[in-house]
């Protein structure tokens, strides 16, 4: 039976006083669909469909960490159940607006998004790959590729869709078993994305590692499809690694090149570097020759630098390859499912995956209806002492990180339970409190430059739980950096060596992208990048109303460079890192550094050697140095001239392991920046 609220829908949708299955004269067939949809096996929203004829309208919605995406769609089916029209309205996750339109007639596709407008001539049938749809699109993406017969099948805005079975499926649902088939699809983004389909070939649902969008009625398979999405996505990347890691039984030497040196803030003269099993075992002069036994990798007078650091990660399999390439050798995991986070690290130290060494933090959250899915929730504070307690009792957490619904009169408490078992305390502010106050309660570093500016522009009462955290920054504007209140917290961060990470690059996205521009961030690599990546990175992340409110913004972001700047210069700790991924995204966040009055020498080494001096590696990592691991990447220029130059890297060591991102690249849809570095093996 369907709702009240469909029917009226319907009615709307079609304009008139007739039933809503009679259209023109003709009875159409109404069938709804509904779907629930999960994070982290928490339910959070809802998507509806309704199929009238060779019509669709959708309607999906969710809500988590205190925001959340919506969205109408109205889609009419051709040939193949591809669509001839449709239109998107609502909202992105934080608050972009959606307007999105296509149409196809008379040989002829135009459509218009966020991104800009396009049009193609067209004489097959091909599907139009929508920016802002609801996760049903998956859907009648596959739907068109199966229905078509065919291997791969033309789309738009460019590119070929490909779908792929991988597992046949037994399913228990509330009313009955069924089963069913999951697939890959590719050719849309970087990575395959995967849904489950029954034996009609009707969608059941769309998974991957962290999310499920799923058929009512089979919330109890939630989980077990996650964990194959995420299992199928592991293989995927273990194939990868068994192809593009190079693993030689000799020594090798990378000669001719230069070594950035952090102390000195510059290059060496010319040298090679030896590394056996892992470790640098010398520094040498240029050899003019192979040496017998060793493997020779011609640096052609390139620049050598340590791994870098990214500072604020949340690592996924996706995630880990790409940021090893990028030259992030290290994350410090800012809060993840522990059973996700331990089976990637499993994989990497195995050596079924590529990528970083992981620092794992353990995220605790308050309970509230904006709470954050990711991590664990606290409903009381003895619930938080023991996360404490359980987070040290496992291995590698180095740190706990509270987020934004925790009561913060529980902190010093909290705070204490961890340095006591040798925790560092690090988060969000917890709503309705302050930087000061944390500061006092016990906090160790201070998460995002907003969650610490907004203490000094919002009233008690005023909630950073919803996205309001990330709005109200436009108040920036007006705040003066000589007042009283922030010369207080400064001068309390610097007495107690409270250190910022501040995501400066997640701030240029939010407050400076617009739509049909492409970001500044991502303007030196994005022309590399697949159709689908260009197309995001003309999109804004947050809804700008008006001239005024554009200008609000982007003034407000000078405010926060103005503040970093002025903390550098206080002596304040600042901590690269992205919550964006990484890899690129890091190679950004450390040029941003140098807009708070660093040199590129000196971003460099707050990204490598400093970084692993403030997480106790300084020993074994961040500097290029005889007795340390080889850890560290070729470029062809100098980054201490130029910082833009640790965006081509041609070779990147780590783990005893040799990685050319030029062979990587491609298998993301990426176009090779560089040339892969001469290599002789060795001789015996």
């Amino acid at each position: 039976m369907r709702t009240l609220t469909t029917c009226l829908f319907l009615l709307a949708l079609f304009g008139c006083s007739k039933p809503a299955d009679e259209v023109a004269g003709t009875k159409k067939d109404v069938t709804e669909e509904t779907y629930s949809v999960m994070f982290g096996g928490t339910k959070v929203g809802d998507m509806t469909v309704v199929h009238t004829g060779n019509q669709l309208q959708i309607e999906f919605g969710f809500s988590n960490n205190g925001r959340g995406a919506s969205s109408q769609e109205t889609l009419v089916l051709g040939e193949g159940n591809v669509p001839t029209e449709w239109k998107i309205t609502g909202k992105t996750t934080f608050g972009n607006a959606v307007d999105e339109e296509y149409i196809r007639t008379e040989g002829t596709a135009r459509w218009r998004s966020a991104s800009g407008e396009g049009q193609a001539d067209v004489t097959a049938n091909p599907i139009y790959i929508a920016q802002n749809a609801s996760p049903y699109s998956l859907f009648l993406y596959t739907q068109a590729v199966l229905e078509s017969g065919r291997d791969s099948y033309p789309a738009l805005p460019a590119g070929d869709l490909v779908v792929t079975p991988k597992r046949e499926l037994q399913l228990k649902g509330e009313s009955k078993d069924l089963s069913a088939t999951m697939y890959a699809v590719g050719g849309i983004d970087m990575d395959p994305q995967y849904l489950v389909l029954d034996e009609q070939q009707e969608l059941v649902a769309i998974v991957s590692p962290r999310a499920a969008f799923i058929r009512q009625g089979l919330e109890g398979e939630e989980k077990r499809l996650r964990e194959l999405a995420a299992s199928l996505n592991a293989a995927r990347f273990e194939e990868i690694a068994s192809r593009v890691t190079h693993q030689y039984q000799q020594p090798v030497r990378v000669n001719n090149v230069r070594v950035f040196d952090p102390k000195a803030l510059g290059l060496t003269q010319p040298v090679s570097v030896l590394v056996k099993d892992g470790v640098i075992v010398a520094i040498d002069d240029v050899q003019a020759e192979q040496n017998l036994g060793e493997v020779m990798i011609d640096g052609e007078g390139g620049t050598l630098v340590a791994g870098l650091y990214e500072m604020h990660g949340h690592m996924s399999d996706n995630d880990a390859l790409l940021n090893v390439i990028a030259g992030v050798t290290s994350v410090r995991d800012m809060g993840n499912e522990s059973d996700v986070l331990e089976s990637l690290i499993e994989k990497i130290d195995s050596g079924q995956l590529i990528g970083p060494r992981i620092i794992k933090s353990g995220f605790i959250e308050g309970v509230s209806e904006y709470s954050n899915s990711t991590g664990e929730l606290a409903p009381t504070k003895e619930d938080a002492l023991q996360l404490v307690r359980d987070y040290a009792a496992k291995d590698g957490y180095t740190q706990i990180k509270i987020y934004s619904s925790m009561n913060g009169e529980w902190i010093p408490d909290v705070a204490k339970e961890a340095h006591k078992l040798g925790l560092r305390v690090a988060g969000h502010i917890p709503a309705f409190y302050t930087a000061d106050q944390m500061i006092e309660a016990g906090y160790n570093e201070i998460t995002h430059i907003n969650q610490l500016m907004l203490g000094w522009v919002l009233t008690p009462e005023e909630d950073t739980r919803t996205l309001f955290r990330i709005t109200g920054m436009k108040r920036f504007v007006d705040l003066d950096l000589t007042s009283d209140k922030v010369a207080k917290t400064l001068e309390m961060m610097v007495e107690n060596d409270i250190a910022l990470d501040p995501t400066t690059v997640i701030h240029e996205l939010g407050m400076t992208s617009r739509n049909g521009i492409t970001r500044q961030g991502a303007l030196d690599y994005i022309e590399n990048m697949p159709v689908s990546v260009q197309r995001r990175a003309k999109v804004a992340m947050l809804n700008v109303a008006d001239d005024a409110e554009d200008q609000a913004y982007k003034a407000a972001y000078q405010k926060i460079i103005d503040t970093l700047a002025l903390m550098h210069q206080k002596g304040i700790l600042l901590v690269p890192g992205t919550d964006l991924g990484g890899a690129f995204e890091q190679h950004r966040e450390l040029e941003l550094f140098q807009e708070f009055g660093m040199s590129a020498a000196e971003a460099l080494k707050r990204g490598t050697y400093d970084m692993a001096e403030y997480l106790g590696h300084g020993n074994t990592l961040g500097s290029i140095e005889v007795g340390k691991q080889a850890d560290f990447f070729l470029v062809p220029g100098d980054p201490t001239q130029d910082l833009k130059a640790i965006k081509t890297i041609s070779m990147v060591t780590t783990n005893g392991k040799f990685f050319y991102p030029t062979e990587v690249y491609p298998e993301f849809g990426v176009k090779p920046f560089t040339r892969v570095p001469a290599v002789k093996e060795a001789s015996l």
